[in-house]
């Protein structure tokens, strides 16, 4: 612990909840450094001004106070990248929480710099995936700084122990979690994870209360909700032909899922540091966001590259998932998809009904579907019939080969 007291200058990835705001008075106590909190607005439907006032309160000085908007940051260079892979983790979760972590460790980063900092510091569990992406990312992008993960050093076990931390340095606790939290919630533009508590039960159903950012399928309109969304090189852009920045499409599309009860999902995940985990997510724009990009490539993207995008894509979200957004193969893999992207040009149009995204029909300027190579019907096509069968004779070769040998 000696070193570790050597730190003058820490800087906290800080929500001004009961958990970050312990850590900030925990700092100031044990490693008896000034602190610096940082509040990321990434979409997550709170008021952050209360975080700056409980700082403030807890002794941080107004100019080490940094709370910054990066919701158009977020989607534009995070999420938007991501879905032009199609990135889905085993099978079902879209990695909202994952993707938003290194943009909240590149900005501490960013934080450190600038006010001569030498420590980061986040408020992730030891028993978590969020550790590590926020470590991977500090380390990446500064290879020397001094990370420090209170819940790997503390003794401060549970929510009783944090309480009376809290109560002992005067540290306003909202009244709602003088209690046991039902279960936890990580929220951004994204998507809602909750996990733990009255969900840990693998068995058990959901309560209907944790949903956050959807209402009950059952509870949707009786009548379906169209909607158009427009796409360039692979981004959408437009939603009912209204262009919108990255953010307030993904509101929008967020919006539309909520009210038809889209982009519901309860998994059981395996997390990188070994453990299963049981978590219920959100993710409405998202939801609708994917099928639509799913659609527009199918008439954009030549077989081939399809096929090695989908070959690639789960090691790419397992790339997000584990917290290796700034790694080197998951560059190369974004520049392979990126490029990839450039004739993904066009509109969708989809139908909403009570929690299903249904695709009525996809054009583009740049498509490759040839309504004449398809057709049934006679017409005067670069396609004769008699090729077929010299191309099925050449491919069963090797298999007519494996018969004849079996047969000897």
């Amino acid at each position: 612990m000696a070193d570790d007291k050597r730190v003058k200058k820490v800087v906290l990835a800080y929500s001004g909840g009961l958990d970050t705001s312990v850590i900030l008075k925990w700092l100031q106590t044990t490693y008896q450094c000034e602190v610096v909190t940082f509040t990321a607005d990434l979409g997550q439907g709170e008021e952050l001004e209360p975080a700056r006032k409980k700082a403030e309160l807890l002794g941080i000085k107004p100019d080490n106070i940094f709370i910054d908007d990066l919701r158009e940051e977020f989607v534009r260079d995070f999420v938007f990248p991501m879905f032009r892979a199609n990135a889905v983790y085993e099978g079902q979760y879209l990695l909202g929480t994952s993707i938003a972590r290194p943009l909240i460790a590149k900005r501490q980063i960013e934080i450190l710099r600038a006010t001569g900092a030498d420590a980061v510091c986040h408020g992730a569990t030891g028993k978590g995936n969020d550790q590590v992406r926020f470590e991977l990312s500090y380390y990446a992008l500064e290879p020397d700084v001094k990370v420090i993960a209170p819940w790997r050093e503390w003794d401060l076990t549970s929510r009783t122990k944090l309480i009376e931390f809290a109560e002992s340095h005067q540290i306003p606790i909202a009244k709602d979690k003088r209690g046991e939290a039902p279960f936890s919630v990580d929220a951004n533009l994204l998507h809602s994870s909750s996990e733990g508590k009255v969900l840990e039960d693998p068995e058990l159903a959901a309560p209907e209360d944790v949903h956050m950012r959807t209402i009950s399928p059952e509870d949707a309109p009786d009548q379906p909700t169209l909607v158009q969304i427009g796409f360039e090189k692979g981004d959408a852009v437009s939603v009912d032909n209204e262009p919108l920045s990255p953010a307030s499409l993904l509101t929008r599309l967020n919006e539309l899922g909520r009210a038809n009860g889209v982009g519901r999902l309860d998994l059981v995940e395996n997390r990188f540091v070994g453990m299963k985990s049981r978590g219920v997510y959100e993710t409405p724009g998202g939801t609708i966001l994917l099928a639509a990009h799913r659609a527009i490539e199918s008439i954009t993207l030549d077989r081939g590259a399809a096929h090695l995008k989908d070959e690639l894509m789960p090691r790419y979200a397992e790339m997000i998932y584990n917290g290796f957004w700034f790694s080197p193969e998951r560059e190369m893999l974004q520049a392979a998809i990126d490029h990839s992207q450039s004739e993904v040009n066009g509109t969708v149009r989809l139908k909403l009904y009570k929690g299903n995204v249904i695709v009525q029909g996809r054009s583009s300027p740049n498509s490759l579907y040839d309504q004449e190579l398809v057709t049934f019907e006679d017409g005067a096509v670069a396609y004769d019939h008699r090729d077929a069968a010299g191309f099925i004779r050449l491919n069963a070769l090797r298999l007519r080969t494996l018969a004849a040998r079996r047969n000897r």
